[in-house]
């Protein structure tokens, strides 16, 4: 039940674009403000904010590709002849409605043995919701169609652009908070050195605020998947939903090591953390999401 879980593609992707700007910036020799006395703060907050939200809506329009490269996902033709698959693009289609999703979603399988799936995309119009071959061997049809239930929830609920738009504001930060602080200590070189010092601390500062900041987008990931499940109870049936999450949890154990870590935020659970791992979980346990359900008023 993971979405839209994008760290790879929202997390990577969005890292390597603005650390691409920033390189382009400095070789062309654009300043952001920066004056002989320092930074205006005005005029760089206002291009930190550009150029970090171009970096989270990029990573956002390339998302639904790099899901489908990263993952190895074959989209199902809606007309295909195979009863299994056939019926699963029908699943997806009826809960897309129930969900009054304006266009249905693509409708993906990857080749893993780990039970899970994902959604993903720019809009909720060009979504793409894709399963494991695990998850079709591994569950009975009401626990697919509540897998299938929480991601569509994902994609109904805007969250990759929720998600975008958090991640845009930690970049404008990172950005900001990274030139700031290398102006500072490029004071402390030869002034002959100071452009080449402030560029290689601006790219190493982005790099270390970034995996900081991305706690914050994985807080932000671990409250979505609470109402991406309650979502799911609602279009397939709260005891599905239950269901669905103790099937994981008995194969928790088993994750693919084909599979790239990075794409954790895009599924519909994640590995087990604990201690201050927690911080960089993308999904809460699912002991705690079950119990969610149980008490959760229908």
């Amino acid at each position: 039940m993971q979405l839209a879980k994008r760290l790879f593609i929202l997390f990577i992707v969005n890292l390597l674009v603005i650390t691409t700007i920033s390189i382009v910036l400095g070789i062309l020799g654009v300043t952001m403000g920066l004056g002989a006395n320092g930074y205006d703060y005005q005029t760089l907050a206002i291009y930190c904010l550009v150029w970090g939200m171009g970096g989270a809506f990029i990573s956002l329009m390339l998302s639904r590709i790099m899901a489908k490269w990263l993952m190895g996902v074959e989209v199902i033709d809606p007309d295909t002849t195979d009863p299994q698959l056939s019926a699963l693009v029908a699943t997806v289609h009826k809960l897309a409605t129930a969900a009054n999703l304006p266009k249905m979603p693509e409708v993906g399988i990857f080749n893993s043995g780990e039970p899970n799936a994902f959604a993903t995309g720019p809009t909720r119009s060009r979504a793409l919701v894709a399963v494991s071959a695990g998850l079709l061997q591994t569950m009975n049809p009401s626990q697919v169609e509540a897998v299938l239930a929480h991601e569509i929830t994902h994609v109904a609920n805007g969250d990759m652009v929720t998600m975008t738009l958090l991640q845009g504001v930690i970049n404008a930060i990172v950005m900001f908070l990274a030139r700031v602080i290398s102006f500072f200590i490029s004071l402390n070189v030869k002034e002959s050195v100071r452009p080449l010092v402030r560029i290689l601390v601006t790219i190493v500062l982005q790099i270390c605020l970034s995996i900081l900041g991305s706690m914050v987008v994985m807080w932000f990931s671990r409250k979505r998947e609470y109402a991406a499940d309650a979502g799911g109870a609602s279009l397939a049936g709260r005891e599905n939903m239950i269901s669905a999450l103790e099937a994981l949890q008995r194969t928790i154990q088993y994750q693919d090591p084909r599979q790239p870590e990075s794409m954790a935020t895009l599924k519909i659970s994640g590995k087990p953390r604990g201690g201050f791992m927690l911080l960089f979980a993308s999904h809460p346990p699912l002991e705690d999401r079950i119990a969610a359900l149980q008490n959760m008023q229908m």
